[in-house]
């Protein structure tokens, strides 16, 4: 998750009274851990998840048996469905035994939290919802600031917000959504106090940043790819962590569909699901209307929709699809280029790095640069640099 998100998620499990906390900032000891207990054939957000999570037990005063690690699991392509039985074997075979893991899946739209199930899955979906929404102001508005660091000063005390909401209010659903709508307005009018010059907000290129999840929302692992681009004049558009979970609720329904379970309860459950979630999250990002247009994400069947050329949806799985799809919305909502951050090896990278040619030549020439990563860059600004001269250049001849 991005930064603003697990202080979030963390607020949510506080929320219904279990003690939670972000794993300690990623940082050169998380990269020797990781190194430490990882074979060098994982992919680079297994060695990172696995270096915060040793540091994490290997910290003074740690009682491990009142530790359990928040490890989520997916099905397709990608490794990342093997990440929590990966750090399970990890932690056996390095005497953590008695550490548990906490692993929902997305095969069932990660609703298998047991008795945790109901008070949680909705209070954690509003936490997740509400700091996308602020991610996103922080993009928005950081670029064009007038003094280095208001933005994110601003963002900080708009997410503490957030987090004293969660963790304060009732978790009876419609009592929770009021204070939650009430903790947004606040933070957009937080947000509005920092009023760049007229005609100054949004004037920057817009550059979309697809990609691996972890790689993208995590900054350590891309090298702070977001705020070095920002660095050189653009304004980037970060796809969010929301859009993932709207997939596999997508996903969820497709497979109910194949398997001919569209009248059961479990299909109807699925389906009040949804319609809670939407109405979640209407309520929560409706004071940011104003500020979001023409930065409006899109509903999940578009994205997939705008992939089916490229990638049907049931011929090819996860974060390819949403990646391709989400590179041609944001083309047609007006970005300059398209940045696709991802791990070295990643079969979805490569999958998709395969198939941008022809997008970009179906978008009248759109630059789409994949960068890799695996703790060994060096010349990020060089190529940024170079990206964002192709970017200015399509704008231009865009008109």
């Amino acid at each position: 998750m991005a930064y603003g998100s697990a202080q979030a998620f963390a607020s949510a499990f506080r929320a219904i009274g279990l003690e939670a906390e972000p794993t300690p900032p990623s940082d050169d000891r998380t990269r020797e851990l990781g190194a430490r207990y990882t074979s060098g054939d994982e992919c680079y957000p297994a060695k990172v998840t696995v270096g915060d999570f040793m540091k994490l037990l290997q910290r003074p005063g740690t009682d491990l048996s009142r530790v359990a690690l928040f490890m989520p699991t997916a099905e397709g392509p990608c490794r990342f469905g093997q990440y929590a039985p990966y750090l399970r074997h990890v932690l056996d075979a390095n005497g953590y035994r008695q550490v548990e893991i906490l692993s929902p899946t997305s095969g069932n739209a990660y609703g298998g939290l047991g008795a945790l199930s109901k008070p949680f899955v909705r209070t954690g979906w509003r936490a997740l919802l509400c700091a996308d929404l602020l991610q996103k102001m922080l993009l928005i508005y950081r670029p064009y600031e007038t003094r280095a660091g208001d933005t994110e000063a601003v963002y900080e005390d708009a997410l503490a917000d957030l987090c004293r909401t969660l963790e304060g209010a009732s978790t009876e659903p419609g009592a929770q959504l009021d204070a939650l709508r009430d903790s947004m307005v606040r933070c957009r009018g937080l947000f509005r106090k920092l009023a760049p010059k007229p005609g100054v907000l949004g004037s920057n290129p817009v550059i979309g940043i697809v990609g691996e999840i972890f790689c993208r929302l995590n900054s350590f692992s891309n090298e702070n790819l977001v705020r070095r681009l920002e660095g050189y004049g653009a304004e980037a558009w970060l796809s969010d962590i929301v859009e993932w979970i709207w997939y596999t609720n997508s996903e969820h329904f497709r497979k109910l569909k194949l398997e001919g379970r569209v009248w059961t309860l479990e299909a109807l459950g699925a389906w009040v699901r949804k319609r809670v979630q939407k109405r979640d999250e209407h309520v929560l990002a409706e004071p940011f209307e104003e500020d979001f247009k023409g930065r409006e994400e899109p509903d999940i069947y578009e994205i997939l929709e705008c992939a089916r050329p490229y990638l049907p949806r049931e011929g090819a799985f996860g974060e390819m699809v949403l990646n391709v799809g989400k590179v041609v919305y944001l083309a047609k909502k007006g970005a300059a280029g398209i940045i696709d951050i991802s791990p070295f090896t990643c079969m979805n990278g490569i999958v998709c790095e395969a198939v941008y040619p022809r997008v970009s030549r179906d978008l009248g020439g759109i630059p789409i640069r994949n960068f890799y990563f695996d703790g060994t860059q060096s010349d990020l600004d060089r190529d940024l640099g170079v990206y964002m001269e192709l970017a200015r250049s399509y704008q231009k001849k865009r008109g």
